[in-house]
């Protein structure tokens, strides 16, 4: 069975996380436990630290399971606007 992939959103920051990916490291729970915490139903609360505190979390995800993307970053999803 395939888990879909989750997204979280706000506070200048979009975490998503890829649950087949996971290897359940818990590097994000240990690092920033105020935002990663799997007891709650949506165990990713991007209101609990700034946006660059969580993009730093997140790039320590030794899977990739967890992605970060700031306003600011352009990513292939993000077609350059012409002027």
């Amino acid at each position: 069975m395939t888990r879909r992939l989750q997204t979280y959103e706000g506070h200048g920051i979009t975490v998503t996380f890829d649950p087949e990916r996971c290897t359940h490291s818990a590097k994000c729970v240990r690092g920033l436990p105020s935002v990663f915490d799997t007891k709650r139903k949506r165990w990713v609360d991007v209101t609990a630290a700034t946006a660059e505190e969580i993009a730093a979390q997140v790039a320590k995800c030794p899977s990739g399971a967890l992605q970060a993307v700031l306003p600011a970053e352009r990513t292939p999803t993000t077609p350059e606007r012409e002027t």
